[in-house]
């Protein structure tokens, strides 16, 4: 609850600022100013409630409530960065004297109704984005893969984050995507839920249905010990078929070849569920190929350094909405989606196929992968 009531307090000084900049400083007054403060208290108190569910709150019923408020808080990143980018070149023109105060205000009038719709357009917009993953097909040529292995596919499943706005039945839809292609090996690379596991562990449920002959293999990310305790969070994945890899590896074998898969905790993860890689690959044939399930892309240094092949990573999202592509960047010293190389070793990290917060996408589609190995030719 104390969580909740701070995202009520921070959201009400948001929007209190959205009063001052959209009621007060256009001069609006009577009823189109009482519905633009109307739905300012609804957006805020829906996203207040989103903020609970899945965690203090159960998801059927206010699930709903969950979805509109986070797509209303989209459309409130965009107004505030609209109106950020207005406010400059209303300074501007406020130094160069130009023009008459009278004429500003029509200006300013005119340029907050076009970006009051701009902003609810574009968050609608994401929300259709954000509502039909794609399914993805890659190749990797990689030195070392045994030959046994040459042609293998691995679907790459990450970042549903069901909880608050998607449920059992986005979940299903995923599984269903993997299935119809038939991998031989499925990664997943975490942040499933934003929830508690008695909030939302059912939502889960459907991925007890998939299925490969190599395995299927999961690593946590940060949002399953955001949400609740991670070790119970892989515990439950195991209920649902799923090998977690904690700080471990397996050795998966087809025909007379064999790889190592591994996967470690997340990067940001804290006690007792540090990443330990060594402990990940300790006793290894260290000339055997490696697989490493690691949910950043950040643990790509300490896995080139290990002599790992090729890692596979989520949680970057792409940025989710643009222009947020751009910090993310800034904030990762890797390629965060598609493919990089960082000495021996091959990155890829996927757009994955849910969104955190907000049920909304700005040129960053969501997608489920399709990730051919090969030698090379």
């Amino acid at each position: 609850m104390v969580r909740v009531a701070v995202v009520a307090v921070l959201l009400g000084s948001v929007h209190l600022l959205l009063h001052r900049r959209l009621v007060r400083a256009t001069g609006m007054t009577g009823r189109w100013a009482r519905v633009t403060d109307g739905v300012l208290v609804l957006g805020w108190a829906s996203a207040v409630t989103a903020a609970a569910v899945g965690t203090v709150a159960p998801v059927a019923w206010i699930r709903p409530v969950g979805f509109a408020g986070l797509t209303w808080m989209a459309a409130v990143f965009y107004l505030v960065l609209g109106l950020a980018v207005l406010g400059i070149v209303l300074l501007v023109l406020r130094v160069a004297g130009r023009p008459a105060p009278s004429v500003r205000l029509r200006w300013l009038r005119a340029a907050t109704g076009v970006l009051v719709v701009a902003a609810i357009g574009t968050a609608l917009y994401g929300v259709g984005e954000a509502a039909e993953p794609r399914m993805v097909h890659a190749k990797v040529a990689l030195p070392d893969l045994p030959p046994e292995f040459d042609g293998v596919r691995v679907a790459v499943l990450s970042d549903l984050h069901v909880g608050p706005a998607r449920g059992a039945g986005f979940t299903r839809e995923v599984v269903d995507m993997v299935g119809a292609q038939r991998p031989d090996l499925i990664a997943i690379v975490g942040d499933l839920a934003d929830g508690t596991i008695e909030h939302v562990g059912e939502d889960l449920r459907p991925l007890a249905d998939l299925t490969a002959p190599l395995g299927v293999y999961g690593v946590a990310g940060n949002h399953e010990q955001i949400s609740d305790d991670v070790g119970d969070w892989l515990s439950y994945w195991e209920s649902l078929g799923i090998t977690a890899l904690r700080n471990s590896r397996v050795e998966v074998r087809r025909d007379a070849g064999v790889v190592d898969v591994a996967g470690t905790y997340d990067y940001s993860a804290e006690a007792p569920y540090e990443p330990d890689l060594g402990a990940a690959l300790a006793g290894r044939d260290p000339a055997r190929f490696v697989l490493l399930l690691a949910h950043q892309p950040k643990q790509v240094d300490d896995a080139a350094a290990a002599g790992v092949d090729l890692q596979v990573s989520g949680h970057t999202h792409g940025g989710q909405m643009w222009p947020l592509r751009h910090v993310v960047e800034w904030v990762h010293d890797t390629e965060i989606t598609g493919f990089d190389t960082v000495g021996d070793t091959t990155l890829f990290t996927t757009y994955g196929a849910g969104a955190w917060g907000p049920p909304v996408r700005v040129g960053a589609p969501p997608e489920v992968v399709i990730l051919e190995l090969t030698r090379p030719s």
